[in-house]
């Protein structure tokens, strides 16, 4: 059987943990590509940042903008897709 020490430490740590982990773990911030008139026009999950911007270049051509940005951390993943 435990003592009871050693439960209250272990119960103190845990809890440090449960507060740490969500004050450590920030959401991603979306920054804006070089230059200015762009606009976050939403995101989503795509392979890579190529297959982003070349699926959404046709949306945003509709939506008279000339410029695609996609952003993100490369590979399959979500990405920020910017427009001007």
């Amino acid at each position: 059987m435990k003592s009871w020490r050693s439960r209250i430490t272990v119960g103190l740590a845990v809890g440090a943990a449960a507060i740490a982990v969500p004050l450590t773990a920030t959401s991603a911030v979306a920054v804006p590509p070089p230059g200015s008139g762009w606009h976050v026009a939403g995101g989503m999950t795509y392979d890579s940042k190529g297959q982003c911007e070349a699926e959404e270049l046709p949306n945003a051509q509709h939506n008279g903008y000339d410029e695609v940005w996609c952003d993100g951390p490369g590979g399959r993943a979500e990405y920020t897709v910017w427009v001007r």
